[in-house]
């Protein structure tokens, strides 16, 4: 065994933590904010985490009014997407958080459905697969999940590889609701994953049926219906309570990526 001086042994442990912190840059130097213009006078941020190993690039669509975030330097959102996107890199995707247009500072329902909205979504994809070559999935949570569906039908034949709909938004009487979608138009696979406990009166899980029954024509469609995670608390239709995976989200995302990687029905 060797036996360092003093000194040298401090040396060492200093040249080891460089050589450790040096890495760390170089693993994450690519996680940064990308601004694109999308429409006259209207652009859109998106967090991007680019990682060399990936095989498909992951764009999340977060619920609410919309938006990441963004606190110093780094998204802070609660939102489960936001809050996960480090699971979705862990397994080997590239992932794109997308940000507000700055012409909207609340991406309400009617929007989601929207072409102005649909004209960002298009604009970023292609950004996405000209810059890293690779299958482009969206995957939305809440309103999300009105925004990935209108996406798929709108584009997805040319540009997507899939969508996964989380908590979706399934009350008729909410504008793009998922169920009220021309959802026939969506020909790639579709993962429809909702936690069985979701207490949102706008995203109940007793609904993920209809989603399902108007895929007439996605080649390959999942239902998934998880029950986990703990510490659910405040208002049920935010991030913090089951219909936000809280307390699962690892377990969320790794069962989404397996999905991603091998669509199965």
């Amino acid at each position: 065994m060797t036996v360092l001086h003093p000194a040298r042994a401090k040396c060492a442990a200093l040249f080891g933590a460089v050589v450790l912190l040096a890495f760390c840059a170089g693993t994450f130097a690519e996680d940064r904010l990308v601004k694109i213009d999308t429409r006259p006078g209207v652009s859109v941020s998106f967090w991007y985490m680019k990682r060399p190993d990936a095989s498909a690039t992951v764009v999340l669509l977060p619920g609410g009014a919309g938006g990441i975030g963004m606190k110093n330097g780094v998204p802070r959102s609660n939102n489960f997407l936001v809050r996960s996107r480090d699971f979705f890199a862990a397994n080997g995707f590239n992932v794109a958080v997308v940000g507000k247009p700055t012409d909207k500072e609340d991406m309400d329902y009617a929007f989601r459905i929207s072409r102005p909205h649909l004209e960002d979504l298009g604009r970023l994809v292609a950004y996405l697969k000209q810059d890293a070559r690779l299958p482009v999935w969206l995957v939305g949570t809440s309103r999300g999940t009105i925004s990935a569906t209108a996406a798929a039908i709108d584009f997805g034949d040319r540009e997507l590889a899939g969508i996964v709909l989380t908590s979706s938004v399934t009350r008729y009487d909410k504008t793009g609701a998922v169920p009220t979608q021309a959802l026939e138009k969506i020909h790639i696979p579709v993962l429809v994953m909702h936690h069985e406990n979701d207490a949102c009166s706008i995203c109940r899980p007793q609904d993920v049926p209809y989603i399902m029954k108007g895929l007439k024509h996605a080649p390959i469609k999942k239902q998934l219906l998880v029950n986990g995670g703990a510490g659910a608390r405040g208002d049920p239709c935010e991030a913090q309570h089951w219909h936000g995976y809280i307390g699962m989200e690892q377990e969320a995302v790794n069962l989404i990526s397996a999905w991603i990687k091998q669509p199965q029905p």
